[in-house]
């Protein structure tokens, strides 16, 4: 591992000027530092972003940020000092930021989904949208909150001593421990949990396995630093993976959300328009659940590959 000590002026974390490397013969909690090194750094580039809130990708940034840093604490053999107390904050953060990022994509999807209506009925969409989008605007005042508070800075402070410090004493840093180790154990339990709901699994099954495969494909971007050729496919099919899962969950809260929405109107047009919008959130999601068996399948065959 190699880092340049930058001077206090340009990063206020005490991270090096250059981010941290590892190379191929390094071991694996060479690798992890690095990649909180490269977290901490998204989370300290989108924070001002976040908070101006002119794009709505910044927000998004910082959650999956602290998902991949997340990813890389689990990945760890016990080498990172205090990380359970890490691991804590990082999910309160990614739990701070999760409401803004959900309300946004609620937004966006729904309004492309009207934008074949006329005139008339576009109107009565944004009328029906008018209870998200307060409700956005509260989620996104608590979010600003958080990213002002003692404790996001503190979050911050950890993340980066994390990527600088070194291995505990005793810990696992053997190199012989292949850095495509990290994949084996949410594989695994993807596989497991996909077993267990069976082959017409609840809403709430789904996605809970698209949480797990989320997991694997972030291990797999680890393990990518060094085994690129034998994990570039696996990342390709964990992303459809997730992003098919992730489709689905997003028909059923959008649906869900418009029934909410819609309760609080009497107007025939808001109400018919609603009635559109539930029809063609229950095509997608129809057309989802046809197909994540497939996907899983597809994400089994290159796990395994990789995994020799």
């Amino acid at each position: 591992m190699t880092a340049t000590q930058a001077p206090q002026s340009s990063l206020d974390l005490g991270l090096p000027e250059e981010p941290l490397s590892a190379g191929h013969k390094d071991p694996a909690a060479s690798h992890i530092r690095a990649r909180l090194d490269e977290q901490a750094r998204e989370l300290l580039e989108h924070t001002e972003g976040a908070r101006v809130g002119t794009d709505p990708e910044h927000v998004h940034a910082l959650r999956v940020a602290v998902r991949r840093a997340r990813s890389a604490l689990k990945a760890d053999h016990g080498t990172v000092p205090d990380a359970d107390t890490l691991q804590r904050e990082l999910k309160w953060l990614g739990g701070s930021l999760g409401a803004v990022r959900d309300f946004d994509v609620q937004l966006d999807h729904l309004r492309s989904q009207a934008a074949g209506f006329d005139e008339d009925e576009q109107a009565a969409v944004e009328s029906l949208l008018k209870g998200l989008v307060h409700d956005r605007a509260a989620a996104r005042r608590r979010m600003l909150s958080t990213l002002r508070s003692k404790r996001f800075q503190s979050a911050l402070r950890a993340l980066a001593t994390a990527a600088m410090s070194a291995p505990l004493p005793g810990a696992e840093v053997e190199k012989e421990t292949a850095l495509i180790e990290v994949i084996r154990k949410p594989h695994k339990k993807l596989m497991k949990a996909a077993d267990a709901i069976g082959e017409d699994p609840i809403d709430d099954d789904l996605h809970s396995l698209r949480i797990q495969g989320k997991r694997l494909r972030y291990a797999a971007e680890l393990a990518a630093v060094t085994e690129k050729k034998r994990v570039r496919s696996l990342v390709s099919a964990t992303k459809e993976f997730q992003d098919l899962l992730g489709d689905h969950q997003d028909a059923v809260i959008a649906e869900d959300t418009i029934r909410r929405l819609v309760s609080e109107h009497t107007d025939p047009q808001v109400i018919f328009v609603a009635g559109r919008l539930v029809e063609r959130e229950r095509t997608r999601k129809a057309d989802r659940r046809s197909r994540w068996r497939e996907a899983l399948d597809e994400v089994d065959e290159k796990a395994k590959a990789a995994l020799g």
